[in-house]
């Protein structure tokens, strides 16, 4: 018997049970959500560099996968509609697989540098749409896929969570030796690969092969 079973049950398993926790929400989080990407949401849009995606398949099996880019490279189509490139990557597709599937999807953006984060709900599909794509290209190489997001809400999040970890904060960042490298990691997981080797690899597509 585990020792979490030997306890008595703390779960919070009904909405009215978690909202008596929490207490209620505030007049303004409610009242400063949008339809639509305002002046202020397209400016940060542009900013940000760097966004979570979040995604889950029809059986709720939930997955949250890191994009970024240069400064912008999230096109705001018009004000209802986001273009995300679909960059080189490991070819899991984890998240276009999931829109197959089940289209809902939740973007956190951030901007080096601000607290603050912006979030967009909504609803996501693919696109081959060489017309939209071209622009998107780096180094001569435009995207084969994009993803089109469209919006359904979209609101600014407080700095809270970020002022918490420091994030931004000079002499936040570890040590890079403090660490293992990922081919190291990767060699140990799988044993299918040997540690150097794996770090090689890792690095060479880090350099050849980010687009």
């Amino acid at each position: 018997m585990s020792a979490i079973s030997e306890k008595p049950d703390t779960s919070v398993d009904d909405a009215a049970q978690l909202r008596a926790l929490v207490g209620e929400v505030h007049p303004l989080a409610q009242k400063k959500v949008l339809d639509r990407l305002d002046r202020f949401c397209r400016d940060f849009i542009a900013l940000s560099p760097f966004l979570v995606l979040a995604s889950a398949d029809s059986e709720g099996r939930a997955d949250a996968s890191p994009r970024g880019d240069g400064p912008g490279f999230v096109q705001v189509l018009d004000e209802r509609t986001l273009l995300i490139p679909d960059r080189r990557g490991n070819n899991r597709v984890d998240s276009l697989g999931n829109v197959l599937s089940a289209p809902g999807v939740g973007l956190v953006f951030f901007v080096p540098g601000i607290n603050e984060t912006l979030r967009v709900n909504g609803r996501a599909r693919m696109t081959t749409d060489a017309a939209l794509l071209q622009p998107l290209a780096m180094q001569d190489k435009a995207p084969k896929l994009g993803l089109i997001v469209e919006v359904d809400e979209a609101y600014f999040h407080c700095g809270k969570a970020l002022i918490r970890s420091k994030l931004w904060a000079q002499g936040s960042q570890v040590e890079r030796a403090s660490f293992p490298t990922l081919g190291r990691i990767v060699a140990e997981q799988t044993r299918a690969i040997d540690a150097v080797q794996a770090d090689a690899t890792m690095e060479e597509g880090y350099r050849t092969r980010l687009y």
